[in-house]
């Protein structure tokens, strides 16, 4: 039975279009600060506290995505992690040309 079980998909966000009615997003950032089980990802517009389950073999200055569920706290929100991947090898400079295309264009 729990095969059954879907999982809402994540919307690609910005950290600053992130509300509290949003249920699951992916951000792409840098890893600014990572204390245990809990990292903060600034992707330019905004930065996410992510609190995972167990220790990510990530190190502060990565960029990653992330993919988890938006969990409302007193003044704002916080990401509780699913996923985390290694974006190293993406070109952050086209990834803000082809947001600001998508922008253009009304996506």
């Amino acid at each position: 039975m729990a095969d059954n079980l879907k999982r809402l998909p994540s919307t690609e966000k910005q950290v600053s279009a992130i509300t509290n009615d949003d249920i699951r997003v992916g951000i792409i950032g840098t890893v600014l600060d990572k204390q245990g089980e809990r990292i903060v990802v600034d992707d330019g517009t905004g930065k996410a506290e992510i609190s995972l389950k167990g220790e990510p073999n990530i190190s502060v200055g990565q960029i990653v995505r992330v993919l988890g569920r938006v969990m409302p706290v007193e003044g704002g929100f916080e990401l509780q992690g699913e996923v985390v991947q290694d974006m190293a090898k993406l070109d952050m400079g086209l990834l803000k040309k082809v947001r600001a295309l998508e922008q253009e264009a009304g996506l």
